[in-house]
């Protein structure tokens, strides 16, 4: 079972039953911190799962979480996306920031800015987690820089017929 946890309002994880046991034991995770595992509805305070209610004993008592906007006690994480078996934690997921960086300075500017935004999202969401993000945000980056790239290819091409055009025109 893998766990994922917050601490300082960042989203950790995932760790095994074990390792989440031994972060509570140890102080690392308090019992205030939420976390979550897949069949939970929502983030809770580790005091508040039923797995870690022998822990809390020792433990500082549970905090409510604040209900957000008026409404129900809703944490404001979302549940981590699940990691596909193939791709794994690590997975190499390019970026294409250098070739975003290349199209917008020698190609289409309008066009390179969008890959460069998307180019440097997919690392931060990677690190979080969230492989589907990266994957999609990869994807984007590559889609702009091939749009930029191409529309310049494309004038080039233009450019070329026009000239040969004007040179047999002009003998």
């Amino acid at each position: 079972m893998q766990w994922y946890y917050s601490k300082n309002g960042v989203q950790l994880g995932p760790i095994s039953d074990g390792e989440i046991r031994g972060k509570i034991s140890s102080g690392e995770i308090l019992m205030t911190d939420l976390i979550w595992r897949e069949g939970m509805r929502d983030w809770l305070p580790a005091a508040q799962v039923s797995e870690f209610s022998l822990l809390s004993a020792a433990a500082t008592p549970p905090a409510e979480v604040p209900p957000l906007f008026g409404g129900s006690s809703v944490s404001p994480y979302s549940p981590p996306s699940t990691i596909s078996p193939q791709m794994g934690n690590g997975a190499n997921i390019p970026n294409y920031l250098w070739q975003s960086i290349v199209v917008t300075i020698f190609c289409c500017w309008p066009f390179g800015i969008p890959a460069i935004v998307y180019a440097a999202k997919v690392d931060g969401l990677k690190a979080r987690g969230d492989i589907a993000g990266a994957m999609a945000a990869s994807a984007s980056a590559k889609t702009w820089c091939m749009v930029s790239a191409g529309i310049v290819l494309g004038f080039a091409v233009l450019w070329l017929i026009a000239a040969a055009i004007g040179a047999a025109t002009s003998n």
